[in-house]
């Protein structure tokens, strides 16, 4: 799996445009979905944040985090525009970061009570599709996949 950064650096308008529509209202929001112990999808908006290169999230103790624990498979949607259509897709492996300081500095950054049981994540990047609806225009698909990666979860390849 790819770190944000090596996404960014193979395709730099694709990650520009993702990490856009993830900041389109100042911080971070999406929806995290994540594989529940019975291989169902479980959602839940998040506040990721790109930070030197990297993807992280924090997650607070919850049934997601488990999942995550347990399979760290995730997708990240962006959250809906009130000004387009346009959204964006990320897919690959959340793994939990426990360096003190970084843990400590993210925290600060993204203002993460500090009385509260999160975890901080990483998330890499298996694929990365955008979709833009240019009003009357037909809608544009930028799709990147990491080159890594040799078996694709079928759900991955099925992004419309």
């Amino acid at each position: 799996m790819a770190r944000w950064s090596e996404f960014a650096h193979a395709s730099p308008r694709l990650a520009a445009v993702i990490h856009d529509l993830l900041h389109q209202y100042g911080p971070g929001l999406g929806y995290l979905a994540t594989v529940r112990a019975d291989g169902g999808p479980r959602v839940h908006p998040v506040s990721p944040v790109v930070h030197e290169g990297s993807l992280y999230c924090f997650i607070v103790a919850s049934p997601k985090r488990h999942d995550l624990e347990r399979d760290g498979r995730y997708a990240l949607h962006t959250f809906p525009s009130d000004r387009s259509e346009d959204e964006a897709y990320l897919a690959g492996r959340a793994s939990r970061i426990v360096e003190p300081a970084l843990v400590a500095h993210l925290a600060t950054v993204m203002r993460a009570e500090p009385t509260v049981d999160w975890w901080l994540y990483e998330l890499t990047v298996e694929v990365a599709v955008a979709v833009r609806n240019g009003g009357t225009r037909a809608a544009v698909r930028d799709v990147w996949r990491d080159p890594g990666v040799r078996s694709r979860p079928q759900a991955v390849d099925s992004v419309q």
